[in-house]
């Protein structure tokens, strides 16, 4: 067995701890307002923080934390205007509708669970495509395309991981990816070879 597969392995899995571990969530001693409440919040890939108190007026305010830095102190005109309606089911902490059923709490969230649900399609493709491949020719077969749909389901699921922060799946698909690739790499090198015997 080659080294470089392995190493390939290593470097996918360190770089996708590496993107959870820097997308995550952290007040990087943030001093939080007197009675705030601290909700996490995800802009794009960045993670942080959205803290809500009550300022003098009785008034709800807020203030993002990104990286250890906090923003001026943002009414909640100010807030929607940034961020848009969606932003209310986030400082309610009771999200509605689509929102709570994907658990996201922005538009921007419904992309990244498309990529993660083509991903899933991709996988469940690949099954599928296998069994019937090997039901037309009475046999197990394993086709080049099998590996292609699970690469690409591969690279999918590990970007939708990472932006979920979830490091299970991050890990379950870092070592996928790189055996995918080199099983396409090894079908194209036997063709190549297949046709150099043949000339």
């Amino acid at each position: 067995m080659k080294a470089s597969p392995v190493l390939a392995m290593l470097a996918l899995l360190f770089l996708g701890v590496w993107l959870v571990s820097k997308s995550a969530s952290n007040l990087g001693g943030v001093a939080l307002r007197n009675g705030a409440r601290v909700h996490e919040v995800q802009v794009g890939w960045w993670h942080g923080a959205l803290e809500t108190a009550i300022d003098a007026a009785g008034e709800p305010s807020y203030r993002l934390i990104f990286d250890g830095h906090a923003s001026s102190v943002l009414s909640a005109a100010e807030l929607r205007n940034m961020f848009g309606p969606a932003i209310q089911h986030a400082t309610a902490g009771n999200p509605r509708g689509l929102f709570k059923v994907l658990n996201i709490t922005s538009w921007a969230g419904i992309a990244w669970v498309t990529v993660g649900f083509l991903g899933q399609v991709c996988f469940s493709g690949r099954m599928f495509l296998q069994w019937l491949v090997s039901e037309r020719k009475q046999a197990s077969i394993v086709t080049s395309s099998f590996w292609w749909f699970s690469l690409a389901g591969g690279l999918m699921l590990f970007c939708y991981f990472v932006w979920r922060r979830d490091l299970v799946g991050v890990l379950g698909q870092s070592s996928g990816i790189v055996i995918y690739a080199r099983n396409i790499q090894l079908i194209r090198l036997q063709r190549r070879a297949a046709r150099l015997a043949a000339a």
